[in-house]
């Protein structure tokens, strides 16, 4: 009985040629990707009523992104090219300028601006978080990136954010946290976005408080993230709370008290989605 014969290993002429039709049929879908944005403009009008931010939406598309990942290709990369491909598309929608505050360091910042947003959203430096929050205010939609920790000599920026009519926070980045990230640093970002485009998952407030001491931050540490700046006499702090969803503002304030802090105010000052956490290339928990 004959044997059958195997089929020809592919030449590298054949896998190269793979290759360039691979690369067609992305470039393909890319600009049909941007004919369907052409159709959105036009449905809602977004070049008229300012930001096209949807923060929920692109923490929900990051998280899926993640979720579906495998092979050779690091994560970085392709979390990098959707991230660009999200901030150009939306820049098509209704153009906007990344606004950035570079007191944490100006190459950190840069990196998490050019990782998240790319090369085509013009990059707006600013020394200190007042001037990006100055700016976005005075705009139709930019957005501003501040640092989501304390920074020395920066002061209780949020408390810009108390106002109703004020910018808040609409995000948190990197949206795919793990420790080699190359745009690793935390930070903050702040628009005007859709009411209902936001993420409620984790709520920001400002809080200024009376009796600040160590046994305070001790005892709110294990309930939510804070930041922290004096504030006034009175061993007074202005705090940057966020909560996430398993707690409560009550929670915290409850905490407060307790620990022998008292509470002058709050204000909400945003929100953003669940930091989603993991360690290589798959998921493993959503960190607060």
């Amino acid at each position: 009985m004959a044997m059958s014969k195997l089929p020809p290993s592919p030449t590298l002429e054949d896998l190269r040629a793979e290759i360039d039709r691979i690369d067609a049929a992305m470039h393909g879908l890319l600009i049909e990707r941007g004919a369907i944005i052409d159709r959105l403009i036009s449905v809602k009008r977004t070049q008229d009523s300012g930001s096209a931010f949807r923060p929920a939406r692109e923490a929900a598309m990051m998280r899926r992104l993640v979720e579906r990942h495998h092979g050779i290709l690091p994560l970085d990369t392709v979390e990098s090219i959707w991230r660009v491909i999200i901030a150009t598309f939306t820049h098509v929608q209704a153009p906007y300028s990344v606004h950035a505050d570079l007191t944490a360091g100006e190459p950190a910042m840069r990196d998490s601006a050019r990782f998240h947003f790319g090369f085509t959203v013009p990059f707006i430096p600013h020394m200190g978080a007042e001037g990006v929050i100055a700016a976005i205010a005075a705009s139709k939609g930019d957005l501003g990136l501040v640092p989501a920790m304390a920074v020395a000599g920066a002061g209780a920026w949020w408390t810009a954010l108390e106002d109703a009519n004020a910018p808040k926070i609409i995000a948190r980045l990197p949206f795919v946290e793990r420790p080699d990230h190359p745009a690793s640093l935390p930070v903050f970002a702040i628009s005007r976005p859709a009411a209902d485009a936001i993420s409620k998952e984790v709520e920001v407030h400002s809080v200024r408080v009376s009796g600040w001491s160590a046994a305070a931050s001790r005892a709110i540490s294990p309930l939510a993230e804070a930041v922290a700046v004096p504030d006034g006499a009175f061993d007074g702090a202005a705090l940057l709370i966020s909560v996430p969803q398993d707690r409560t503002l009550a929670d915290i304030l409850d905490a407060l008290v307790k620990s022998g802090a008292s509470v002058r105010s709050t204000a909400l000052v945003g929100s953003h989605a669940t930091r989603y956490t993991v360690e290589s290339a798959r998921p493993v928990t959503a960190a607060r």
